[in-house]
């Protein structure tokens, strides 16, 4: 135990030490943007916006026969410069640019705060998945993760996603994030990491900026809560608490920064000419494929459980130990999905949440019913824990393109992802031989990947015109044409959502393989073999979730 804790000590200490040397290496300039911790100068007139996106204008009078015309204003710019030194027309447009941005906060907390409670959905739902002797062991990793991995997303996770957004993608309806504006490496459209922001601090001491990353770090968080899943019945405390910070600012971060913060595959559209870059809306491949390939990875390293697979190597089943967790897990991460999806228009004046919300809806019961119908036919007889894991499935695979694609489209893409969940538990189980607890790895992996793809395919042009900087007024020879699909006229689009779910594939599994194999040679990650029959509750952390079955064992 004192191994351990002496291992763990020094990564936190490692993780912190490099933070403050990223820290010192990117001061804030005397000339760059300046933060605004109160939220006082944050949306103004030029925030003030229609419901087409055009900004507020002061316009030249279409009447020149007008008195006012007559008075030596004899273009636009005269007019404006009068319409300026008035203040009660501009105070005006500062107060409803404000009003709007302070909308948009209220819409994004409130919808981070319900992705935020889908970490009782991932408790409840893993714990009644494993095995009654390790119930306890998967709350405290639950519990954990989110403890862990945020310390590292604090520390630099959020500098390394988002410390250049600015550059290329801001989010707008926040306001802007104009002080996050370095690439810490790579430059332009070619940006790789970002290079500000370090522990929240100095550029990132912003309102608008802490609004988004209350929101990015419990979408980072979910990543981290799905190796649970995974993993789980066998690693070591400390090991996993390894995991955690890894995930937390180095795979889940630099990945995120490629799509979300401005990076390289965002930019495909511009540098390449590819579509409109690489187009993940909430994070099919950004934050579910990044933890299932992880999970994946970890799973390989770890090895099965004791007794998974037979000298036949037939694999054999671990029923859940409490079915009631299950459900209702499940419909509290359907529920918290409310946020997960709407919430990423950062914003409730993108009246597209209505949109996005009944697709979500549809391909969760569209891959629940998939799931349940395909293992009646199959087994003869509907289970409730792959039914449950249909409507994950489902979920995952329409967070990528659950804004670009319309209802039907939507129904396809839930019944595509819950033939995929079930395919994808018999190929671990009897393929690749991975051991994967509670399918995390289908459920999050394999359907992660097909959301991202599933843009290229089913995106229909009603949505996205100039998503990540390409095409506003003209995109396909149409003004305002949004993303579009392979089945709606470009081929090109569908081309780089491969291309990117592929790098997610490698990203996740290949970096998250390598780093553990060699800790795991270093240190087994791995409990002992009579911990493992024993469950990890009480070896692990002195304490039985079910205190009484020890207590009536010792009474027969």
């Amino acid at each position: 135990m004192k191994a351990n804790t002496k291992w763990l000590r020094g990564s936190v200490l490692a993780v912190l030490a490099a933070s403050i040397l990223m820290t010192c290496l990117t001061p804030l300039m005397a000339d760059d943007p300046k933060p605004d911790p109160a939220g006082i100068a944050t949306g103004d007139k030029s925030t003030a916006v229609d419901g087409g996106g055009t900004a507020f204008v002061v316009s030249e009078p279409t009447d020149k026969t007008s008195p006012t015309y007559a008075q030596g204003m004899k273009d636009a710019a005269d007019f404006k410069a009068m319409a300026e030194k008035e203040p009660l027309a501009m105070k005006l447009a500062d107060t409803v640019g404000h009003v709007r941005v302070a909308t948009n906060f209220a819409w994004t907390l409130n919808t981070g705060y319900l992705v935020l409670f889908m970490q009782a959905g991932f408790a409840l739902l893993t714990c009644g998945l494993v095995r009654k002797k390790n119930a306890g062991h998967l709350m405290m990793l639950n519990f954990a993760a989110y403890v862990f991995a945020f310390i590292a997303y604090w520390a630099v996770g959020y500098a390394f996603q988002f410390g250049a957004v600015a550059v290329n993608a801001a989010p707008a309806n926040l306001g802007g994030t104009p002080t996050l504006n370095h690439f810490l490496l790579g430059d332009g459209l070619w940006g790789f990491l970002g290079g500000k922001g370090f522990f929240m601090a100095g550029p990132a001491y912003d309102a608008g900026s802490n609004v988004f990353a209350l929101f990015e770090v419990v979408f980072m968080e979910t990543a981290g809560y799905i190796i649970v899943g995974s993993i789980c019945e066998r690693i070591t405390f400390g090991a996993f608490i390894l995991c955690e910070l890894f995930i937390g600012a180095i795979l889940y971060p630099i990945f995120g920064c490629w799509v979300w913060g401005g990076g390289w595959l965002s930019q495909l559209g511009n540098t390449m000419h590819w579509g409109h870059g690489y187009v993940d809306f909430a994070g099919s491949t950004v934050v579910h494929a990044v933890g299932g390939m992880a999970a994946m990875a970890l799973s390989m390293v770890l090895g099965p459980r004791l007794g998974k697979f037979g000298k036949d190597g037939k694999a054999k089943a671990f029923p859940a130990h409490n079915i009631v967790y299950v459900v209702s897990g499940t419909f509290i991460l359907l529920f918290g999905w409310m946020g997960f999806n709407p919430g990423s228009t950062l914003g409730a004046t993108d009246l597209r949440i209505s949109v996005v919300a009944i697709n979500t809806n549809l391909a969760a019961i569209a891959g629940s019913a998939t799931a349940m119908l395909f293992w009646y036919w199959k087994f003869g007889k509907p289970d409730v824990t792959m039914a449950c894991n249909g409507m994950l499935a489902g979920l995952v695979a329409i967070t990528a393109p659950c804004a670009f694609v319309g209802p039907t489209s939507a129904v396809i893409i839930g019944v595509i992802a819950g033939l995929v969940v079930c395919m994808g538990v018999l190929f671990n189980d009897n393929v690749t031989k991975i051991d994967d607890p509670c399918g995390a790895i289908s459920v999050h992996g394999f359907c992660g990947i097909l959301g991202g793809i599933c843009v290229g395919l089913f995106a229909d042009g009603t949505y996205g015109a100039g998503w990540n900087g390409v095409g506003a007024a003209n995109y396909l020879g149409k003004a305002g044409q949004g993303v579009t699909g392979l089945f709606y006229g470009d081929s090109s689009q569908f081309m780089v959502q491969v291309i990117g779910a592929v790098v997610c594939a490698v990203w996740g599994f290949g970096l998250t393989f390598i780093t553990f194999k060699v800790v795991n040679g270093i240190k087994s990650m791995r409990v002992s073999r009579d911990v493992e029959e024993q469950g990890l509750d009480v070896p692990e952390f002195g304490l039985a979730c079910y205190p009484e079955d020890a207590m009536h064992a010792s009474e027969a």
